[in-house]
């Protein structure tokens, strides 16, 4: 993995998320109820402040509970909820450990298909369905990680040409038609509800 992503809108965060698969994961679990930039932003940030210029599994998993708490608290804080997002992150890095030896290309790299790759991501601490199809289709689509059937797996987030969430993040225009269809969602969702 060494490619570029402009997901953190930051060059050196988006280098780390381009070739780190941990970091992509990371970023991929802090994405919920902030910016995305913020959150894509965040692996980059946890390096920097463990003096890494990567993330380890072994080591986050082993980091004492409360000093990653606050290694993620530290102003400017890594996320709105930076307590329980450095538990989610540990839980994360755990599972990594135990069951893929601390190596997050192993989800990958041995599933045999894309639906395998989305049950590996589902039984991820913090991976839900959406989440999962979207790192599906982030990897597919920028990351080059294609098992036969991702597209189907990934749901409408394989899609091709559609602009529905970080995985189709591309370059600044392409994040402008991903905010624009997320705008028409909410406001479909509003009239729906009235």
């Amino acid at each position: 993995m060494d490619v570029t992503l402009h997901l953190a809108q930051e060059p050196e965060a988006d280098e780390l998320l381009g070739r780190s698969p941990l970091a992509a994961l990371v970023g991929m679990l802090l994405d919920q109820q902030v910016p995305m930039e913020w959150a894509f932003a965040g692996p980059h940030t946890i390096a920097r402040r463990l003096n890494a210029d990567d993330l380890d599994a072994h080591e986050i998993a082993a980091y004492d509970p409360d000093d990653f708490a606050a290694l993620l608290s530290t102003k400017p804080a890594v996320h709105r909820y930076p307590g329980s997002m450095a538990k989610r992150i540990q839980q994360l890095c755990a599972y990594l450990v135990e069951h893929y030896e601390g190596d997050p290309t192993a989800l990958w790299e041995s599933a045999a298909s894309g639906m395998d790759l989305l049950k590996r991501l589902n039984d991820l601490p913090g991976f839900g369905k959406q989440k999962s199809q979207i790192f599906l289709a982030l990897l597919g689509k920028q990351l080059g990680v294609r098992p036969p059937g991702w597209r189907e797996a990934a749901g409408a987030y394989g899609e091709q040409g559609a602009y529905r969430s970080v995985a189709d993040i591309t370059d600044p225009e392409s994040l402008q038609r991903v905010r624009t269809h997320k705008q028409q969602l909410k406001a479909a969702a509003k009239t729906s509800t009235k």
